[in-house]
Parts: C-alpha cells; sequence; structure tokens
C-alpha cells in the first residue's frame, strides 16, 4: 500500500510529488499522457513559487532560463502607458524576483527528473484513474492502463488532474463559478535576435482588442488577443491571422509559431477540497482568470500547503484534523487573488471607447498621488502571503535573504531544510533539548564576523534583514512551519505546532 497516490504529472502534481518525496513519504503518481505536455500553457510564477520549488530541493533546475521582466506596462489604444509596474524595484523580501516567465515543457521535464532522486516515489505515465472507493483508513485507486484495470491502496489520494479532473469527479465534489463569456488566442512562438518590436510586458488596453503580450523564456514571446463578437475561433488560428496580429510587436518573418489555440477561461471553486481522504490541489480545486499571474502559483501553493501536513499525519505527529487546515487556509487566499484578478480584468477588459478614455484619464490623474502611484509602481495590490485567523508575525511568511554559513552565501531556506525550523538570535543548544514539538532543524543567527559553535547550525546575518525582523517583532525566536509561514515566536507553544 502507498501513503499517497497523487493523479496528474502536470507541474502541480510533480512539484506535490516531489515535495513528498523530499520529506519520505512513498508516492505513486499516476498520469494519463506518455510523455510531459509538449505545450507552453502556463506561462508565469512569482517569487512564492520560486521559493516553494526551493523547498523541493529544485530552484535552479526549474529556473534555468526563466526570464523576469522588469517592467510591465498597461497601454491604451495609441500605446500610451498610463500605469506601470516596476518589477526591478519589488523586494517582497522572499528571495527572488516577483515575476517570471518560464517554458511548460522544460519545467515539467526539470520536475519529473526530480522524481528520479527518490527511490520510494513511482511514476506510471499512460494510466488513467477510472474509480475511488474509500474506506475507514484508506482508499482503493481503480487505474486503467492498455486497457487494463488495477486496484492500488493508498493512505490518501490527491486530485491535482486539472480543470476536468476526474478525481473530483470521482469524489462527488461539484465546481461552482462562472465562465468567461469572451474568448481569446494564446500565440507562443520562438523570436530571432532583434525580431521583437515591443520589448516590455506590455497589457494592450484597447477597447477595440485588448491584449497582453510579452518577451518569455529562452528566446520566446507570448501573445494573446481577446477575440471580438462574431468572430471565428477557429479562423482565428489560421496563420494568415496570426502573422496580422502579431506584427506590431514581433517581425512575423522571424517569428516561429509553436502554439495558437482559442481559449476561455473561468471563474471557478470546488464546494469542498476534502472529501474524507481525498484532496483537490491546483485547477482541480479552482480555476481563476488569468489578468494576475496566478493560476499555476495558486496550485503550487496548495501544494506546500498540504504535503507537509500529510508527512506529519504519516508519521505519527499530529492527527488527521491537521489536514483539514489545509482548504481553511488556502480557500480565502486563493478567493483574494480570484477577486484581484478579477478586478485587474475589469480594468484591462474595457470594451467601449468613451469608457476606456475616462478609465486611462481616472488611472493617470489617482497616480499623481504618490501614495497611490507607489501602490502601482510597486505591486502592492497583489495579496501577500497571509493566513487567516492569526495576528502578524504569525501567519505571516517568513523572509529569505541570503545569509553566510561558513563564509559561504546561500538563501536561508537552504539551511532549514524541508522540516519545521527553530530559528532567531535566542536559539541555542538548550533550545534544541527541551523542544518537545514535530522533527525540526534549530538554527542560531549571528551577526556578520560572529564565531560560530559548534553546538548548533549557525548562519550570519549578512545582510541584516534577519536581525530587523526580529527587532520589529520584539522576539529572539521564531517557529517556522515547513512551507516558512510563521507558526510562533517563542517555543513555549512548541506542543501545538502545526495546528
Amino acid at each position: 500500500m502507498y501513503d499517497v497516490v497523487v493523479i496528474g504529472c502536470g507541474p502541480v502534481g510533480a512539484l506535490t510529488a516531489n515535495l513528498l518525496g523530499a520529506r519520505g513519504v512513498r508516492t505513486l503518481v499516476v498520469e494519463r499522457g506518455t510523455e510531459p505536455h509538449g505545450q507552453p500553457r502556463a506561462f508565469s510564477c512569482d517569487d512564492e513559487a520560486l521559493r516553494i520549488y526551493q523547498q523541493a530541493g529544485l530552484r535552479a533546475e526549474v529556473a534555468e532560463g526563466m526570464y523576469p521582466p522588469s517592467r510591465a506596462e498597461y497601454v491604451n489604444a495609441r500605446g500610451r502607458v498610463f500605469a506601470e509596474i516596476a518589477l526591478d524595484e519589488v523586494d517582497f523580501g522572499l528571495g527572488a524576483e516577483p515575476l517570471h516567465f518560464f517554458d511548460q515543457p522544460a519545467l515539467e521535464a526539470a520536475l519529473r527528473r526530480g522524481l528520479d532522486r527518490f527511490p520510494h516515489v513511482t511514476l506510471r505515465t499512460g494510466t488513467e484513474l477510472v474509480g475511488l472507493r474509500q474506506q475507514d483508513d484508506r482508499v482503493v485507486a481503480t487505474l486503467r492502463h492498455d486497457g487494463r484495470d488495477t486496484e492500488v491502496e493508498a493512505r490518501y489520494v490527491l486530485g491535482a488532474d486539472g480543470a476536468r479532473s476526474t478525481t473530483r469527479t470521482a469524489a462527488g465534489i461539484a465546481l461552482t463559478g462562472s465562465s468567461a463569456a469572451e474568448p481569446w488566442l494564446a500565440v507562443s512562438g520562438d523570436v530571432e535576435p532583434g525580431a521583437t518590436r515591443i520589448a516590455t510586458t506590455r497589457f494592450v488596453c484597447d477597447w477595440r482588442r485588448p491584449a497582453f503580450v510579452s518577451p518569455g523564456a529562452g528566446g520566446t514571446h507570448r501573445l494573446e488577443f481577446m477575440l471580438r463578437d462574431g468572430e471565428d475561433p477557429k479562423a482565428m488560428t489560421d496563420p494568415a491571422t496570426v502573422r496580422e496580429l502579431v506584427a506590431p510587436y514581433v517581425d512575423p518573418d522571424r517569428f516561429t509559431v509553436t502554439r495558437a489555440v482559442v481559449y476561455t477561461f473561468h471563474t471557478l471553486v470546488a464546494d469542498r477540497w476534502r472529501a474524507g481522504r481525498v484532496f483537490l490541489l491546483g485547477d482541480a480545486a479552482h480555476q481563476m482568470p488569468p489578468f494576475l499571474g496566478q493560476g499555476l502559483c495558486s496550485g503550487l501553493r496548495d501544494a506546500a500547503n498540504l504535503t507537509w501536513r500529510i508527512a506529519q499525519v504519516l508519521r505519527g505527529d499530529a492527527d488527521d484534523a491537521l489536514l483539514d487546515g489545509y482548504e481553511a487556509e488556502r480557500r480565502p487566499h486563493t478567493e483574494e487573488m480570484t477577486r484581484t484578478s478579477v478586478r485587474l480584468g475589469s480594468v484591462f477588459l474595457v470594451r467601449h471607447r468613451f469608457a476606456a478614455a475616462l478609465r486611462d484619464a481616472v488611472l493617470r490623474a489617482v497616480q499623481a498621488v504618490p501614495r497611490v502611484r507607489r501602490a502601482v509602481r510597486h505591486f502592492e495590490f497583489k495579496p501577500r502571503p497571509v493566513l487567516p485567523g492569526h495576528r502578524a508575525p504569525v501567519g505571516t511568511m517568513f523572509p529569505q535573504p541570503d545569509v553566510a554559513v561558513g563564509g559561504t552565501r546561500v538563501p536561508l531556506d537552504d539551511v532549514l531544510g524541508a522540516e519545521f525550523a527553530v530559528v532567531g538570535p535566542g536559539v541555542d543548544a538548550a533550545t534544541a533539548l527541551g523542544w518537545r514539538g514535530p522533527v525540526a532543524r534549530f538554527v542560531r543567527v549571528v551577526p556578520p564576523g560572529s564565531a560560530a559553535r559548534g553546538d548548533i547550525t549557525t548562519v550570519e546575518d549578512v545582510d541584516g534583514a534577519l536581525t530587523a525582523w526580529f527587532a520589529e517583532h520584539g522576539t529572539d525566536v521564531v517557529v517556522l512551519r515547513p512551507d516558512r509561514f510563521v507558526h510562533a515566536t517563542t517555543v513555549a507553544t512548541r506542543t501545538t505546532a502545526g495546528r
């Protein structure tokens, strides 16, 4: 019997399996396809996503070739900028730039290679889920491969099998929400050097045809165009039509189209994300508009939140009730991200000439107020990673600056490992000896140049970011969950860690 069966090996499913593998969980991954997805569908992620890949030990592998844009522009029908996000000025303190564009086939290949590190993780391709049957202490999954059905047992089943999730259907979970009436044409392709005509990430708020265009990873370009009323989706993917649409942004003679498809976005959420021993993640649980680029990122956050809980329960460090915290924490943030995406889309998708002119004038006017302009320029409208029902700093994500270990500068999370962590200037050997909570790593924070003591892992706060955080919050110790949210600012609450 497996500990966990993960249904789906797209980016969310593969990341989920890597996180489980890093925690020693015996995992089976089931994927209907036989090869990693060859089309560049998802293409953006943020600093939180990079940090989650880092927790799986794969940040360098997935970040190779990614493109972090320096700014994102909102322009009107004449190409005039009326709002700008200066991404190169934004640092949310998580150890990466706030936005990256990637190549999905390369990402999936890196995540699948990561599974090879774990002898206790098995990937079965060409295999699909056809049924689930739950028992008191396990789930029986019926899998089909080459027309033959077999049954496997697991303590838990995680459905990361996308918008048309078989897991969700088999678990009897409904979706609620709406689908947009406006179809979009998404075009991806390779651009020869010097063939880019618009080199910035740009939201084209043209009331006649809203569009999004941007350079991407590895010399690629992504362009999306809203269809007008009455336009035939099939005709829009015709090479001549695509050529005409992309021409203002790239030289069509030096642009090789790799994908041109029409899609419609959705605003949907599952009624529940847990049914007994079955859980939903990513698009299987929630779908949102693309205007904030947070669809995939939200699925990665799901994986980071759920996998450490499952590992705790399987080890006997927590009871099954810990798993209820997954939806309780993730749903509010996902819904807030969805609302923000919808609001951003309402600005982007104004379809009437005079309403668009009014929008442009209002946005330029309000940005004359320095505080408003700064909020837009520094991306402050993006919902921050905060857990509901807590008082800061508990429930906030701990910063990740670089630290020095033995004279080598590394990101903090590389020192903390995959489990709980107790960190701070006040951490010493006695802290570790007195700990009665889950498996944890203990890390003392010291100023640069301080002598290391051999009784506990010590990091030098090379830039002062950690010292400033502890001073701001009036503590010298912090308990961090495996997903790097602050659990407590004193070890006195250690026995409740993870709840």
